[in-house]
């Protein structure tokens, strides 16, 4: 029998932290990425926690075991990649919990970078990967990653980006 795997639990909206707790309080090794995020009201700011990506969770598990996450309420189904089960590998989840303990928040200033230019991320979750700027503003970037084939919004004072200048 083979040892367990990372995993990607696909939730339903807004029920990240719930199924990562209900997980966790049944015994099952969940990671849930959390952001700190200042939300603004009419009458108080307060900085909260957010899941860093929306509907997803991290579950390490084995294959046996993959079908009992399916009696939690708010999971859909797990990731899929070329039609199996998406698996993280072990040093990727390790980065990645590295990279969230290490940085609360990175100021950057973003001035020479604009739409359709090609970037390396040299900090943050996705850090090494090569995308495209689909859209951007002072705070904020929506990136496409093409390699995985999926847009993703990130917050500039927490990413660092590089522009990666074509050779010709």
């Amino acid at each position: 029998m083979k040892e367990s795997q990372w995993f990607v639990l696909y939730t339903k909206p807004r029920n990240e932290k719930k199924v990562a707790d209900r997980l966790e309080n049944s015994g099952f090794t969940v990671y849930c990425p959390l952001k700190k995020v200042e939300k603004r009201w009419s009458d108080r700011t307060k900085v909260i926690e957010e899941p860093l990506f929306s509907s997803y969770v991290f579950i390490k598990i084995s294959n046996a075991d993959r079908e009992k996450v399916f009696s939690f309420p708010g999971v859909v189904r797990y990731l899929f990649w070329l039609g199996k089960a998406a698996v993280v590998r072990e040093e990727e989840m390790m980065k990645l919990k590295s990279f969230m303990n290490d940085f609360d928040t990175y100021p950057l200033e973003v001035k020479s970078l604009t739409t359709n230019d090609r970037v390396k991320i040299k900090s943050g979750p996705l850090m090494g990967h090569q995308v495209r700027i689909e859209k951007m503003n002072k705070t904020k970037a929506i990136l496409y990653l093409e390699d995985l084939q999926f847009k993703v919004t990130v917050n500039l004072r927490q990413t660092s980006l590089q522009k990666i200048v074509p050779i010709d």
